[in-house]
């Protein structure tokens, strides 16, 4: 009996393929926003109606490589959302939003995930994705859209890593 009533099992090649494709979108959200110290949430819903999220801190270098990241096992854990929010046969729905320490105030942008990559979400989307709960107050912040990420080739893909 699965652990969990009504909730699959991705299968080991759609996993594979999914974490392949994490690394490829987590080295390119570094390139997007850039060193220095930033902020990474992610939000995902499973299939089950279980709501899922996790914050990271971290600094990228400038040759963005996953130096520099503060609470390694945070990361981790992002890592690992973003794997099933991949995949997808898991998951109804998720974001992911970066978060600059920028002064005056912050910046953010997001990204959702559709059809295996993250697509950047409107200024709009991640106005809404940021309404705190009742009772806490909003950060205030710039909201910027997200720049396109490129898309691995299949090529890429099934190719082996390093």
């Amino acid at each position: 009996m699965p652990a969990h009533p009504g909730f699959i099992q991705p299968g080991k090649d759609a996993t594979e393929a999914a974490m392949a494709r994490t690394l490829d979108a987590l080295a390119a959200v570094f390139k997007a926003i850039g060193p220095g110290e930033r902020t990474l949430d992610i939000a995902m819903l499973r299939t089950d109606g279980v709501p899922l999220c996790q914050s990271v801190t971290f600094s990228p270098t400038a040759d963005v490589q996953l130096s520099g990241i503060l609470g390694a096992d945070d990361f981790y854990t992002l890592a690992v959302l973003l794997v099933f929010a991949l995949e997808g046969s898991t998951v109804t729905g998720a974001t992911l939003i970066a978060t600059t320490g920028a002064e005056p105030r912050p910046r953010t942008c997001g990204w959702s995930v559709r059809d295996g990559w993250l697509h950047p979400m409107t200024t709009t989307d991640v106005e809404v994705a940021l309404i705190p709960c009742p009772g806490v107050t909003g950060e205030d912040r710039e909201i910027y859209t997200a720049p396109t990420l490129p898309e691995p080739s299949a090529d890429e893909e099934n190719s082996d890593r390093a």
